[in-house]
């Protein structure tokens, strides 16, 4: 954990904790000066720029009349943009750009009280957000494909269960009891209706989309490829291949290795050029040869959390029932679609659906399993222990019926309440307009990121229908290094492999860095992040490229899987 500073303390204290590495060198003025940034070695061209005092850790130029060059020079390559000819070419479009339904951010924003969080000078949390100095500096948050914020009616949905309805629910016939269970099953009823189920026993609650993909899994895999004491059961066996694309989050590829290695079954996976094209779209004809009559599962996403590509299910589907064995089965990560369009599970006809709660505005902790009825009755239990029995002997047990099967022991009560008052909040708004206005306010990000020099941002390109989220790499600046610093300036933003090592050493990158928006955002929210990008790319164009054979900070071709920033 670090505390927040401005851009030149920063970079102060990174050098005055490097004074005692071999990493810094003060020769001469000539001689170059390495340094550490985010755990990165990196080298300003003229050492006399900067001058080091361990004791104030304060930077000071003795080079004065280089910075206005500099800034003249920045200033020129902007001014030349300008001056060019042509939509794509004016770098000031976007001043005049305006969205269609630019009032739904402002309505909500009172309902997210942590967004009105505001910073001093140095980067430090105000106690007062009220503060509006012209110093202060308000959060923008734009990492709501890691975790979205809560508005109010969640969390006072969470504070009255505990102060008013808190009990173990099933388990008793008091009043409080009661009232817990009607709260928590009356969840289960708006997860079901939010993604159209056919039954309210197809929702199972769990920890979160990661334990219902490991559910599937584990369960089809419990046997370890012997065929089950009940037939009707599920399983995996040798022989068996297991289908998942390259793009997958780690938790739909480890929990399927796993499950692999247990039964004897073959996994299998769409390289990633295939599942996001240079065009952004996904190669169905490349999907449809791995498709084979042994094919038992496929699970794949339904958005990309890096790329922002929406798969195309009902296509992905249609091969799947024609071409995989007749029994095959689908199981669909939804947890950067849930949030943020319409889902109908009927209308995708999958077998399984994995979401989670805290993207979609609701508590951590918590996330649910959907099934077909009758597919999830085929599967052994997941836990043993109470709620999940019919009967228990001591030499054997029978078990009870979706959902109670995969729900042993006490539930995540408060987190499914919670759960509830989110799906109810964002009904209110409705998922068609959430979804039409991220589709807008993500293209103008992707456009808006395409205008700054040196990003590269990954997946499809503007035009091309995409989740609002951008990836991007940068130059020579390591994502956790420039994340750092927007950092200090309020910008929240996300740095890493994202859960994604797989794809990015396809890409050829081991580390980028994410901006993904919610309905919560506004296009100041984007300008203000590219305007901070832009200022700490050229900070760091300032101090000169990084060294050991030309490396990219990107980490592009190298191993940064020990990468750990400085802070």
């Amino acid at each position: 954990m670090y505390s927040k500073m401005s851009k030149e303390t920063a970079l102060a204290t990174l050098l005055a904790l490097s004074l005692n590495s071999s990493d810094i060198f003060l020769a001469s003025s000539f001689t170059p000066t390495r340094f550490l940034v985010g755990g990165r070695r990196w080298q300003s061209p003229i050492v006399s720029s900067l001058s080091v005092s361990s004791s104030s850790s304060k930077i000071t130029s003795t080079s004065e009349e280089d910075q206005p060059r500099r800034d003249k020079e920045s200033s020129n390559h902007s001014q030349d943009h300008d001056d060019e000819e042509g939509p794509e070419a004016n770098r000031s479009w976007w001043k005049d750009f305006q969205l269609k339904d630019s009032s739904l951010a402002p309505s909500v924003l009172a309902d997210f009280p942590i967004l009105q969080t505001t910073f001093d000078g140095d980067g430090k949390i105000l106690p007062d957000s009220d503060d509006t100095s012209t110093s202060t500096k308000r959060l923008i948050y734009l990492d709501s494909a890691a975790t979205s914020q809560k508005p109010i009616p969640v969390t006072t949905a969470l504070t009255d269960y505990y102060l008013r309805s808190n009990s173990n629910v099933h388990r008793g016939a008091h009043a409080l009891s009661r009232e817990a269970t009607s709260l928590y099953e009356s969840s289960r009823d708006k997860v079901a209706k939010f993604v159209n189920a056919r039954s309210r026993n197809e929702i199972v609650f769990t920890s979160g989309a990661t334990e219902a993909i490991n559910l599937v899994a584990s369960t089809l895999s419990q046997t370890c490829g012997k065929p089950p004491q009940n037939a009707r059961e599920l399983y995996l066996t040798e022989g068996d291949e297991v289908l998942i694309t390259e793009n997958e989050h780690h938790s739909n590829i480890v929990p399927w290795q796993m499950a692999c290695r247990r039964s004897g079954a073959t996994l299998k996976h769409l390289p990633s050029n295939a599942a996001c094209t240079a065009s952004g779209e996904f190669d169905l004809r490349s999907f449809e040869e791995l498709l084979t009559p042994q094919t038992k599962l496929v699970s794949l996403q339904h958005v990309s959390n890096v790329l922002g590509t929406i798969y195309p299910i009902q296509a992905i589907v249609h091969l799947v029932r024609t071409k995989a064995h007749p029994g095959a089965k689908i199981l669909l990560d939804a947890c950067q679609s849930l949030p943020h369009m319409p889902v109908d599970v009927q209308s995708l006809d999958v077998d399984f659906l994995a979401g989670s709660g805290h993207k979609m505005c609701g508590p951590t902790g918590i996330g649910f399993l959907w099934g077909k009825e009758d597919v999830l009755n085929s599967l052994p239990p997941y836990m043993g222990g109470g709620e999940m029995i019919r009967d228990v002997y001591m030499d054997n047990s029978t078990y009870a019926d979706a959902p109670a099967r995969f729900e042993a022991g006490t539930p995540p009560i408060a987190q499914a309440v919670g759960l509830g008052a989110a799906i109810d909040y964002l009904e209110t708004i409705g998922m068609e307009r959430i979804h039409d206005y991220e589709m807008e306010l993500g293209d103008y990000l992707r456009r808006r990121l395409e205008d700054v020099e040196g990003i590269t941002v990954l997946g499809p390109g503007v035009g091309t229908e995409r989740a609002a989220l951008c990836a991007f790499v940068a130059g020579n600046v390591h994502p956790s290094d420039f994340s750092t610093f927007l950092d200090v300036e309020g910008v929240a933003i996300r740095a890493g492999h994202h859960c994604c090592q797989p794809l990015h050493r396809a890409l050829g990158y081991s580390h980028s860095a994410r901006a993904s928006l919610y309905f919560y955002n506004t296009k100041e929210d984007v300008d203000r992040f590219v305007e901070v990008l832009e200022e700490t790319l050229r900070f760091f164009g300032s101090l000169g490229n990084i060294v050991d054979g030309g490396e990219g900070g990107n980490g592009k071709d190298g191993d940064d899987e020990g990468f750990v920033p400085i802070f």
